[in-house]
Parts: structure tokens; C-alpha cells; sequence
């Protein structure tokens, strides 16, 4: 059965949604990605980890 908060909703307003949605996923995965990956690059260590007596400022 159709939960009644869903049963008026138009067929393409779903199909819309649906797609945004899945579109704005797809977009994000690659950046949150790439975040994760790049900044425990950039600090040569993991955000978590202690800083080393070597560990100089980024900049």
C-alpha cells in the first residue's frame, strides 16, 4: 500500500526528484572523495594522528 503522503504526488514530479537526487549523489561522491584522500596527503599524516617533532606548518 501507498503511504498516504506519497499517494498524490505526480508520477514525473517523482521521476524528478528521483533523478535530482541520484544526480546531486553522483556529484558529491567524487568531491568527498577527493577530500578525504588529498588532506592526509597534504598534512603527510591522518587528521587524527599526533603531530611529529618534524611536522612543519603548511605553508
Amino acid at each position: 500500500m501507498v503511504p498516504a503522503w506519497r499517494s498524490d504526488m505526480h508520477p514525473e514530479l517523482r521521476l524528478f526528484f528521483t533523478r535530482w537526487l541520484g544526480t546531486v549523489a553522483l556529484t558529491l561522491v567524487p568531491v568527498v572523495f577527493t577530500a578525504f584522500v588529498s588532506l592526509p596527503l597534504a598534512l603527510n599524516r591522518h587528521p587524527g594522528e599526533p603531530l611529529t617533532a618534524a611536522a612543519q606548518h603548511m605553508t
